[in-house]
């Protein structure tokens, strides 16, 4: 079992809730793991919805909950036994799946994508509605949203987990594609793509080649050989 959370860092500004975005990561992926392990009977997207109401509960009277930035967090999380592997995809953070036959799937939720297509901006106010893009908050009916999948387990070899600053490489700096992403992960490790992602944006420093929202973004990888 593995699963990446990357926290949706809010604004110098009032969220509704004394807790930090670090605390509610820990909390959310804690439950996540917890539950993934011992309730294999349900999949995965229950065990998220149940992880949600969990962190929800432990947040207190004190903490707006409703408001629209409230602590909240990207996921991927991958599960496997013997016989198939699980997986769940939520918001911007990518699941590359290697199949024995060498081939790479990336695992996407492109919400965030069609808006910008659309040409609208992936703002506050499009969190965790309709016709929007989702992330996983307080509402545990959020876990719906998320793209889920099982594959027989005799055919993959191994999954990568990268949040979007990892997958910059591919999505920002086009570096590569998914394939090659995966290729540079299993021959140089994770923090070769991190390194390799640092280096381009202090060479656009001032984002005028690779426009995006922040010069620098956290970055994860978690890549596992099943």
């Amino acid at each position: 079992m593995l699963a990446v959370l990357d926290g949706v860092t809010p604004p110098e500004e009032d969220y509704g809730c004394v807790h930090g975005v670090p605390w509610f990561t820990a909390r959310l992926g804690g439950a996540l793991l917890e539950l993934s392990g011992s309730r294999r009977d349900i999949p995965l997207a229950d065990c998220l919805s149940r992880a949600i109401e969990r962190t929800a509960e432990a947040h207190g009277s004190e903490c707006d909950l409703s408001h629209v930035r409230t602590p909240q967090a990207t996921v991927v999380a991958v599960r496997w036994d013997a016989e198939r592997v699980e997986h769940l995809v939520l918001s911007d953070s990518a699941l590359l799946i290697e199949r024995t036959d060498g081939t790479v799937t990336p695992v996407l939720d492109d919400r965030i994508d069609q808006l910008i297509a659309a040409g609208r901006r992936p703002l506050a106010p499009l969190r965790n509605i309709e016709g929007g893009f989702f992330t996983a908050a307080a509402d545990p009916a959020v876990a719906r949203r998320a793209v889920t999948g099982t594959s027989p387990r005799a055919g993959i070899r191994a999954v990568a987990a990268l949040t979007d600053g990892a997958a910059r490489w591919v999505e920002v700096f086009h570096e590569g594609d998914w394939a090659e992403c995966f290729a540079l992960l299993r021959k140089e490790g994770p923090q070769s793509l991190i390194d390799r992602v640092r280096a381009a944006e202090d060479a656009d420093l001032e984002r005028i080649a690779f426009r995006r929202g922040k010069t620098h973004d956290d970055a994860a990888v978690v890549f596992a050989e099943l």
